[in-house]
Parts: structure tokens; sequence; C-alpha cells
């Protein structure tokens, strides 16, 4: 299943000590460094989001955000999404936590819809929903919370 971005910028919210701008060297680029890493990569800001990008008071009240993240309605947004370094790329957030019935961190759901549990009843709850929404309801972030919640887990 495709990993589909919500665009909350909650994982780039602390992103600033890990993504840092070393200089600008165009109008919209620039040698950053992935910190993590140590790897060095030239950012340009995507043609669609200059405007948001030249707007800089929402990222100097947010200094820990990576500083190419910009809000946009709603939305907060990477403004180098086609420049993004490959830790970014390969990034899959967590949708939502899953609570056992008694209330204990039983698992979690990535942006692929993959469930990530090392309990057994969990993993059995799963894999019968994939089993029921392969016969009728698309198998959707909607649809799994609903079927684990009705099995007395809580999703968060």
């Amino acid at each position: 299943m495709a990993f589909v971005c919500r665009q909350c910028g909650e994982c780039c919210m602390s992103m600033g000590d890990y993504i840092v701008i070393e200089r600008q060297v165009g109008p919209y680029s620039f040698e950053a460094c992935s910190v993590s890493t140590g790897t060095e990569f030239l950012a340009h800001i995507d043609k669609d989001k200059q405007g948001l990008f030249a707007d800089g008071t929402w990222i100097r009240d947010h200094p820990g955000a990576c500083p190419f993240l910009r809000p946009s309605g709603d939305r907060v947004i990477c403004c180098i999404h086609e420049t993004s370094p490959a830790q970014c790329k390969a990034y899959r957030c967590v949708v939502f936590r899953i609570r056992s019935p008694d209330g204990r961190p039983a698992g979690y759901v990535t942006g692929t819809l993959a469930l990530h549990t090392s309990d057994p009843a969990l993993r059995e709850v799963w894999e019968e929903g994939e089993k029921a929404m392969a016969k009728g309801p698309v198998f959707s972030e909607e649809s799994i919370v609903s079927f684990i919640s009705s099995r007395g887990y809580t999703c968060e």
C-alpha cells in the first residue's frame, strides 16, 4: 500500500537540529547538511513553494523545525520535497498507536498502513481484519481503526 503523507508537519517539527542550512548559493538554492548522517546536499526550493518559503515568519516562531518547513493553510509542508535528503524521503510516520483492551501499548500503524507489533493477539485481530476487508470495505485508516476498536483496542 502506498504511503500518503498527511502534511501535518509533525515529523519535521524537531528536525532543525538535524537538517541545517550551511549557506545560500542562489535565490532558492542552499547548501545544507543532514547532520545525523553527515551528508551534505543541495536543496532547491520547489518552484510551487517559493512564495511560502520566502515568508520566514513561521520558521522564526518555530526554531526547532526543519528550516525548509512552512505552513500552507491547514497543512505544514516541505518546501524542498523534490530535493530533500534520503532520510526524509524514506521516513514513514506513525499514523496511530494501538492500546490493548487493558490499556497497555500493543503496537502502531505506519503511513503505509503496516502494523508493527509483538502482541500475538493484536496480530491475530489484524489478520482477521485484513481478511474481512478483502471481501468488503476498502482497507483504509478509518476501516482499520473501526475494526480494531470493535475488538476492544484503542487507537490513538
